[in-house]
């Protein structure tokens, strides 16, 4: 079985963009300042990007509000070759619970997980759609606990039932995820220590 470089794949869409002589836009799922904190470096010099925040899995309300803070002070703070703004989604944390329901006992990183990408991928190429956003890609590729192929496929899965084309990536590769670390540091940003849901935040206790 030859497993897909998506590094390479977003090499190659990169340089066909190059190509063109307009600058593609992108919407950006984003789920963290830090996680995005590279992804926004490196892209930014590739794409106009609109960060789409939405994340109902993440609880409770003031961890949600303090991570999309985090994300709004990151973007504020930063210089980008081409513009990058936010746009903040609806917060029901009932998606997500309904997503996953009968999933609650599901290990981290088992099929919960998989429901609560879908969920988050299936609004993001909805909203790039909504926004004719050329490409849409998340950050999550980046968490070296996140499977890449599953989010790719998630991905390109939704892409197609919304018409919007999916931009792939592994942004763990190339010491992407040491980058993020990098940045997060410089501009003292929050690293919390659980994914976000009520299920990530027990198996941390």
């Amino acid at each position: 079985m030859n497993r897909i470089n998506y590094q390479k794949e977003l090499d190659r869409v990169i340089a066909e963009n190059q190509k063109i002589s307009r600058v593609p836009s992108l919407l950006l799922h984003v789920c963290c300042a830090p996680c995005s904190s590279y992804c926004l470096e490196y892209l930014s010099e590739h794409f106009a990007i609109t960060v789409y925040y939405y994340n109902p899995n993440i609880s409770p309300a003031s961890e949600y509000q303090f991570r999309l803070s985090e994300e709004q002070r990151y973007i504020a703070a930063r210089q980008f070759r081409h513009p990058v703004i936010i746009t903040e989604s609806r917060y029901i944390p009932q998606e997500f619970f309904d997503a996953v329901r009968g999933l609650e006992q599901e290990p981290e990183g088992g099929k919960r997980c998989e429901q609560c990408f879908r969920l988050r991928l299936y609004a993001s190429a909805c909203k790039a759609k909504e926004l004719a956003c050329d490409y849409f890609t998340t950050t999550l590729t980046i968490s070296p606990l996140k499977n890449a192929a599953l989010l790719n496929a998630i991905g390109q899965e939704m892409g197609e039932k919304c018409g919007v084309a999916w931009l792939p990536s592994d942004f763990k590769k190339r010491e992407g995820y040491k980058r993020s670390i990098e940045l997060s540091r410089e501009y003292d940003l929050y690293r919390q220590n659980y994914c976000g849901c009520v299920f990530s935040k027990k198996d941390k206790v």
